[in-house]
């Protein structure tokens, strides 16, 4: 089973991605890096992992980081290192490393925050996490992977290549100082060694469970609309965020994917720059952030709010081949007397109800909406469909008719126990 984000990011995933995992065997990361923030919170206790799949909180399941994540072995080594002060267990044998993953090193983070400030207004809204510049490495093959930071002499050659070209750039076109070959080696030297126990040959490792009538869980990190190929390109990530990134980025045939889920909130949110058609710049838009807590886990950034885009969704949903999806933070909406959801885009003069990903971009977008009588109860207690109220009911089956996809199952509220089944 896949699990992948429909929309811009933030849609909820760590926490369903938890609930599935108490009935997985394996759950895999397959792209993304440290700028992804999973949420769980399980009684009072509140987890926000960056690296690590959410099935780490349940006991006796293997949690791999596949080969197509940009890994910053440093935040991984603390993500560890507080996971276990919580006493939450992580060792070699529930936690599995891709050899052959890419290294996020100090000069990524910098060139990344570098040129971001070079952009001034063009710029993109990163993370600053040195993710984008990894990956393009990784592209450009001058990139170290984990296996190479097991292996001193390699690490010190491919390193001082690196080097040789990042201080270049940082040091004469941004004017910065460069960075130290012999600092850079004894910090990354010793984190090889402490990440050594977990290293592998991860893909074989998920084939062979598969194999062995294992059930494996595929984890997606940001969302559909920020795919590098596929999203509202350049304000995207620098990975395949949908179902395709699975077989490169965990080296698993796609063809043994036997479900593919979906997650989507009740309404919109984007994190930074880029097009958002259904965004709300008024109150509204402001009450959907307050009640939603729409602020980034990774870097705090207050996130965007709009109504739910139909478009985007069906959009996504169709290009990943969904089989049904999970509608996420649907309490949010309670109190609202009247709820909107984009359903068709206006551009130019021409209106498109398909997502026109054939389009330089988005600019000058009209949103024609649809509108739905809102409830004024508060459902963050309701533990069945038919216990919802009847406007929310008819909410849900509305989406699930304007994207083409069934809905399998609600959540409404962060509690691993605030979901509902969708019945057929």
């Amino acid at each position: 089973m896949c699990v992948f984000g429909a929309q811009w990011g933030d849609e909820g995933k760590g926490k369903i991605i938890d609930s599935l995992a108490h009935d997985a065997d394996v759950i895999v990361r397959y792209q993304g890096g440290s700028n992804a923030g999973h949420t769980v919170i399980v009684g009072e206790d509140k987890y926000v992992l960056h690296l690590i799949p959410s099935g780490i909180l349940h006991k006796d399941k293997v949690n791999v980081i596949g080969s197509g994540v940009a890994i910053d072995p440093l935040t991984l080594l603390e993500e560890i290192a507080g996971l276990r002060e919580r006493g939450v267990s992580v060792s070699h044998e529930n936690l599995r490393i891709a050899a052959n993953a890419h290294v996020i090193f100090t000069h990524h983070k910098r060139i990344d925050g570098l040129a971001e400030r070079w952009r001034g207004s063009g710029r993109i809204g990163t993370t600053g996490r040195g993710i984008g510049p990894c990956y393009a490495d990784k592209a450009a093959r001058t990139g170290l992977r984990i296996c190479d930071l097991l292996d001193p002499d390699r690490c010190r050659e491919r390193l001082m290549a690196a080097l040789a070209e990042k201080n270049a750039l940082i040091e004469n076109v941004h004017g910065e100082e460069p960075l130290s070959l012999d600092k850079e080696l004894d910090c990354y030297g010793a984190v090889g060694d402490s990440l050594r126990p977990f290293v592998g040959d991860t893909g074989a490792e998920v084939r062979d469970a598969y194999a062995a009538g294992k059930h494996i869980l595929f984890e997606g990190a940001q969302g559909l609309m920020l795919d590098l190929d596929h999203g509202t390109y350049p304000f995207v990530t620098s990975s395949s965020t949908g179902v395709g990134g699975v077989s490169s980025g965990a080296g698993f045939s796609p063809r043994h994917i036997e479900r593919v889920i979906g997650i989507g909130k009740a309404y919109c949110t984007r994190v930074g720059e880029g097009p958002f058609p259904t965004e709300l710049t008024d109150e509204t838009g402001a009450r959907i952030q307050k009640a939603g807590h729409e602020f980034g886990a990774t870097t705090g950034r207050p996130r965007r709010a709009g109504w739910f885009d139909a478009v985007a969704v069906r959009y996504a949903f169709d290009l990943c081949g969904a089989d049904g999806w999970v509608v996420t933070k649907l309490d949010i909406l309670s109190g609202f007397e009247t709820l909107r959801v984009g359903v068709a885009y206006e551009i130019d003069g021409e209106t498109f109800e398909r997502y026109p990903a054939h389009l330089p971009s988005l600019d000058g977008v009209q949103v024609t909406y649809e509108e739905f009588p809102g409830w004024q109860q508060d459902i963050a207690e309701v533990r069945s469909w038919e216990d919802l109220p009847e406007n929310a009911r008819n909410f849900v089956e509305s989406l699930e008719k304007l994207v083409s996809c069934p809905v399998d199952l609600v959540s409404v509220g962060p509690d691993r126990e605030a979901m509902l089944t969708r019945p057929r």
